[in-house]
């Protein structure tokens, strides 16, 4: 399994958005939609702020696949449903990352129903 380096993570995680574009039945590319990114350790997570109706996210669940952008970092990547005893933790790097938005922005990805969207970015390999 590849592993992001720690230029990729830094830089990914200190963006402020990431461009998530995923890869639909036929294997081209959606348009890619701006959303929140944290880093966990050595871990990428993003989540949906309408929880699973979210269209980015229905998307996502067709194939688990897509190409973010963010911080100068392209990269194919898996979607991975990240095991929800990290959701704290996830919680915990939002609020870090993103508190001077306090209140309904930041509490939207701090929802049950965002909570259930975590998704861990997986690096796949790169076609660009």
């Amino acid at each position: 399994m590849m592993r992001w380096s720690s230029d990729q993570l830094d830089k990914v995680g200190r963006a402020e958005e990431v461009q998530i574009a995923s890869v639909r039945s036929d294997a081209t590319l959606r348009k890619p939609v701006t959303v929140w990114v944290v880093r966990h350790g050595d871990d990428l997570y993003v989540r949906s702020v309408r929880g699973p109706s979210g269209s980015w996210f229905r998307g996502v669940q067709e194939k688990h696949e897509g190409r973010i952008r963010a911080g100068g970092v392209q990269q194919d990547v898996t979607f991975v449903e990240a095991d929800h005893d990290i959701n704290d933790e996830v919680d915990a790097a939002y609020q870090a990352k993103y508190r001077r938005y306090a209140g309904s922005i930041l509490n939207s990805v701090l929802t049950p129903e965002a909570r259930s969207t975590t998704l861990k970015l997986v690096l796949r390999s790169s076609t660009s």
